[in-house]
């Protein structure tokens, strides 16, 4: 079994995503278990303070060490095998499918949610093992990306979706060679005079193979032709 714990200073946020769609399907299949823990309970104060001023001035807070470092000790020391600490952050390594993919192999994976200006940088240093961005822009927080993180893998866990086939033929997917996937349709073949390409209806599954990868590597190269080529 995957174990993902979300550690969060907005626990609410997770409730309906939780509750529906891949993430719910992973935790009732019996493969996954998702568990969402609140940082204000790890803090040492009264106030339950987990932000404070940036030392040299600036705008903005930054979110405090302890609470991070004592709620994955604590929490870590109840696991079989260490967690992989994941910091969601805008300056971490890009999220794609390869690390996706990475990230699956992990048994034990601990996202911290960031926010407001940062995480004090010894977080950082000592306590994660890979910062994780989902973009080259800048949300309110962490919580966002963790979900983002979260529903990325657990759909690939072999038994959470309904067909592995559709894992395998998804864009980025190894199977298409990290490329788009080609276009898709459903009934009815004819809508306002705009017909399903005839090769989808023949049955033929080698012609319809041919014409997939070939819809695949032209879609790529108009739309994404950073992506790698045949």
């Amino acid at each position: 079994m995957m174990i993902i714990r979300i550690i969060t200073i907005f626990p609410d946020m997770f409730t309906s995503s939780l509750n529906y769609g891949n993430l719910k399907r992973s935790m009732n299949s019996g493969k996954v278990e998702i568990s969402i823990h609140d940082l204000r309970d790890y803090t040492f104060d009264k106030h339950r303070t987990v932000d404070d001023t940036a030392f040299g001035g600036g705008a903005g807070m930054v979110m405090k060490p302890e609470p991070f470092f004592n709620c994955v000790e604590t929490l870590s020391k109840k696991e079989e095998k260490k967690p992989f600490v994941v910091l969601t952050s805008p300056q971490g390594r890009v999220l794609n499918q390869n690390l996706v993919e990475e990230l699956k192999e992990k048994e034990i994976i601990y996202i911290l949610c960031g926010r407001y200006e940062g995480v004090d940088n010894r977080v950082s240093d000592y306590l994660v093992d890979e910062e994780v961005s989902i973009g080259d822009y800048i949300l309110s927080g962490g919580e966002i990306p963790a979900m983002t993180i979260a529903d990325a893998i657990t759909r690939l866990i072999p038994g959470v979706l309904g067909s592995q086939e559709s894992v395998e033929h998804d864009t980025f997917s190894q199977k298409i060679q990290r490329k788009l996937k080609g276009p898709v349709y459903t009934k009815p073949q004819n809508f306002k005079g705009l017909k399903v390409p005839k090769v989808l209806l023949s049955g033929n599954h080698k012609e319809i193979e041919k014409w997939r990868k070939l819809q695949s590597n032209r879609r790529s190269s108009i739309r994404r032709p950073d992506l790698p080529k045949s």
